[in-house]
């Protein structure tokens, strides 16, 4: 394999990299002054579904289906608020959750406001029908036609519907990334659509200015968090960096690597492990971006990503000529060394997975003992496996390449204990496809692996 000039700047191991903003540590007493807030947040919007009510409006007919409704429309609605903050890129909690955690906690969420509007639409219709006299499907035609904005907060529901039907695992595995980021990208205007419909009409909101305020800067907060991390500090870091792909080199089958130049990349706080959302501005690329790891430190001026093609943009950037303008989000992740407890890090990768290992294992700290064992279809098929073997060679550790189909050569418990022994008294990072990163984190545990120190992620829409 021939290396390029830039790409041996890139991966040069003899040296540290040089003139290099480290990556931030975690900030977790920021992140739970967040929870907190939330929860605050949380406790208000309940408190606003009985701003003003009194028992008497209570006793009439349908007096607490409408209560309920009211209840159930605002806590949906601010849990879907949670949603969009969970996702919004927040430097501090990206660093202290991991981007993974937080589209969890995203997913887990996401199924709850649906229901809970879903309860307001129907509680209210009926508390309504009731207190006019009327049937449901009859008052239900008279929101339509007689309260203003009710055409707009239907269409918003139905746009969270169609989001939490296509974010369904089994929707997910069957839908095109770039399809489920459109229908998700329309979640910004169901939001806009509710905002209004709550305001004019909500009756907490009409008769009382400060519960109507109070909401307003709720949503207002949602959307600065929006606008500043996933638009202005992008932007910033873009016309700061001024990223362009300088070179495209093979690496392994279906593997290629993309050297990106720019500028003051000096002061790119990453570190070794974390990935960012690349967006390369080439015909057919520049409207979706997708999460790809660093494969090396930065070398000023040159970035390194090894990608596999495995989807329409991985398979195109083989093609990508060289000045093309790219546009990165990040860096995210803490698959760093900053969750490293013990002085022993194993590091276990497969494929194209190895490439935040390869990263990480230049950032470790000197004093680390690293065992890195690698799994791989065949020796063609080791990503950046010359470089691996370097890096350990300098730190005087243990490198094995397991090469063959699964069938023949196992990577099991047996195997595992044969390499790394008893992992008590180690970290274990691993990255691989999803079927192997589970069973290496089930072998890891038999062995003797603390849960908190065995560290992965997931990337996944």
């Amino acid at each position: 394999m021939t290396i390029s000039s830039p790409d041996r700047a890139v991966t040069r191991s003899a040296t540290p990299p040089v003139r290099r903003r480290p990556g931030p540590a975690p900030a977790p007493r920021v992140t739970d002054a967040l929870a907190v807030i939330a929860g605050i947040g949380l406790g208000l919007a309940v408190a606003l579904a009985f701003w003003g009510e009194s028992f008497g409006a209570l006793r009439v007919p349908g007096g607490w289906y409408t209560l309920a409704g009211r209840l159930a429309a605002l806590v949906g609605t601010y849990l879907l608020l949670v949603m969009v903050v969970l996702v919004s890129r927040i430097p501090w909690l990206e660093r202290s959750v991991g981007q993974d955690r937080l589209v969890r906690w995203h997913r887990r969420i996401g199924g709850w406001p649906i229901v809970l509007i879903a309860l307001h639409i129907l509680l209210v219709t009926w508390g309504y029908a009731q207190a006019s006299s009327v049937g449901v499907l009859e008052q239900f035609w008279s929101f339509i036609v007689h309260y203003p904005d009710i055409l707009q907060a239907i269409a918003a529901f139905i746009i969270l519907v169609t989001a939490g039907v296509l974010s369904a695992k089994i929707a997910r595995q069957r839908l095109k990334y770039e399809t489920w980021w459109i229908v998700h990208l329309c979640l910004y205007l169901a939001l806009g659509l509710a905002l209004f419909h709550q305001i004019h009409i909500g009756v907490m909101f009409l008769t009382s200015p400060v519960a109507r305020w109070l909401w307003i800067t709720i949503w207002l907060v949602v959307v600065a968090s929006i606008l500043s991390f996933r638009v202005a500090l992008p932007i910033w870091r873009n016309l700061r960096h001024q990223l362009r792909v300088h070179s495209v080199v093979k690496v392994a089958p279906d593997v290629y690597s993309v050297i990106v130049s720019g500028r003051l990349l000096s002061r790119l706080a990453v570190s070794g492990g974390q990935f960012l959302q690349w967006r390369f501005l080439a015909p057919g690329l520049w409207w979706h971006a997708h999460p790809y790891s660093l494969s090396a430190l930065p070398r000023p001026p040159y970035l390194r990503v090894t990608i596999k093609g495995l989807g329409d943009q991985s398979r195109a950037v083989a093609h990508l000529k060289r000045g093309t303008r790219v546009i990165v989000e990040g860096p995210y992740g803490t698959f760093t060394r900053h969750r490293l407890r013990a002085t022993r890090a194993v590091l276990i990768g497969a494929g194209v997975g190895v490439t935040p290992l390869r990263a990480l294992l230049e950032d470790l700290p000197s004093s680390t003992e690293v065992t890195v064992v690698v799994r791989a279809q065949s020796s063609a098929h080791v990503v950046h496996g010359r470089e691996l073997a370097e890096l350990v060679e300098r730190r005087k550790g243990h490198y094995y390449e397991l090469c063959g189909p699964r069938e023949e050569v196992r990577l099991d418990e047996r195997t595992m204990r044969g390499l790394v022994g008893n992992l008590h008294d180690a970290d274990v990072y691993v990255c691989g496809p999803s079927d192997f990163t589970d069973e290496i984190v089930a072998t890891a545990r038999h062995l003797g692996a603390r849960v908190d120190r065995i560290h992965f992620e997931t990337f996944s829409f």
